[in-house]
Parts: C-alpha cells; structure tokens; sequence
C-alpha cells in the first residue's frame, strides 16, 4: 500500500514535543522527509532522533524572523521545495482580566500569530502550486475560557488567517488549514497546572469531564487529521477548521 506522503518535503514548526513531535513522525512514517524546527537544541537533537533518518532538525524560534530565513535557506538548499508546511509552533499561558500585561499579551500574539504569519508568508517561495498549509488552532479560539482570553483570541486570529490566506493564495492552487484541536496530553498542557503530578492529573480529569467522549486526546490522533489535511484526501479541503476535540466544542 502507497504512504500517504511519498517522496513530500514537509516543514513542522515546534516539532519538538507534543502535536508537533507527533505529527513529524507520522509525516516521516508516510513518507516524507521531514524539516522541523524548536528552539532548545537539546530538545531538538532527542526529536530528530526520535522521528528517525528522514528528519532534518533546524534550530530556531518561530517568532525571530531571522530564525525562520536561516529554516528556509536550509530547505532550499537541501530539498529545493516545500510539499507541505505545518505551522505548529505556539502556546500561552493563563491570567484572568484585571491581570494582562502587555508581557502576557506580547508572548501569546507572538507565540500565535506573529510566528503564524512569518512561518507562512517566509515559506511562499519554496511552496510548490497545489501545497498544503496547515495553521495549528484551537476549541479555544470558538469558546470562552476563563483567565485564557488572550491565547483565546490569538487562536481565533488563526481561524481567519486560514480564510483570507485561502484566497491570496487560490491562484496557486495552495490549501490552507486549521486544525483544532481539544485538550491533548501534551508537556504544554499539563505545565499549566505547574509541577505538581496531582495537579496535572487533576488538570486532566477536569478537562476530560468536559468533553463528550470522556477523556483527553493522544497527540497521535491529531497528528493522524493533521497528516489527513497534508495529503491529497483531503484535495478539496480548503480553508476550512478541522475540530478534533472529542465534541467538546461542538455540541
């Protein structure tokens, strides 16, 4: 049976741990040679050598456009194109109104959208026509979730990036989309609740009271609709917001 991206040269930002990490190997497992980047080396080198002989790993920080020149130049010059390209690097963190800085605000508009933007628009001359994009979003850019407004907001800028962009870019044929996914067992998920285990595992209970399939989600099965939207089943899949959330914000 064929692998579903065959001979594809695919970009993961924040392929470091969690979604990204997951998604990578499952690129590289299809087929395709596999570029991804994070920001601690350490981190990086562990990722690389977990995803196997098709990952290239290029370290670099989402939000520093010069990071994202020093990625590309090393596509180019290695690969020559770009098949797909996911845009995964993010985060944030929580603070209730009445508490926002502009720190806070900086660190999630950056880490969201800013990297969003430039991890994209930095891309475009190595995106072949008919490429596939795909924007990491959120169940928390439809819903409200208190002390997350701005993380909130900068996942619901993803949403409209993927409709407009799906325009801009219609002339090349290039999809652009979300997926969004729900609470997923991730080191930044849990890190919310702090160090403590039992926190984190309360963390997780509550969450998973709130979704109707009852419990949180592997990394692996978003990387599963994430490797969907990169390749051609999904060929007239454009600007459109995959919810992989276990029906938490849908019903």
């Amino acid at each position: 049976m064929s692998r579903k991206l065959e001979g594809k040269i695919a970009v993961v930002t924040g392929g470091t741990s969690g979604i990204g990490l997951a998604t990578a190997k499952r690129f590289a497992a299809e087929g395709a040679r596999v570029f991804l980047t994070g920001r601690r080396q350490a981190e990086l080198d562990a990722a690389v050598a977990a995803v196997g002989p098709a990952a290239v790993g290029v370290q670099g920080d989402a939000t520093r456009p010069a990071d994202l020149t020093r990625l590309y130049e090393r596509v180019k010059a290695e690969a020559g194109r770009i098949d797909v390209l996911f845009a995964n690097a993010g985060g944030g963190s929580m603070l209730p109104l009445g508490a926002l800085t502009e720190e806070h605000y900086a660190d999630s508009f950056d880490r969201n959208v800013k990297a969003t933007v430039f991890t994209v628009q930095q891309a475009l001359p190595l995106l072949v026509d008919g490429a596939s994009v795909i924007l990491t979003g959120s169940t928390a850019g439809t819903m409200g979730t208190a002390a997350f407004s701005l993380y909130s907001a900068s996942k619901a800028a993803i949403r409209n990036l993927a409709r407009s962009w799906t325009l801009d870019l219609k002339a090349r044929r290039i999809r652009v989309n979300v997926v969004s996914p729900g609470p997923v067992k991730t080191p930044g998920l849990v890190d919310l609740a702090g160090p403590d285990a039992a926190a984190q595992q309360g963390l997780l209970d509550a969450l998973a009271a709130q979704i109707p399939l009852g419990r949180v989600a592997d990394p692996d099965e978003i990387a599963r609709v994430v490797t969907f939207l990169a390749s051609d089943e999904s060929s007239f899949v454009a600007g459109s917001e995959l919810f992989a959330d276990g029906g938490m914000a849908q019903v």
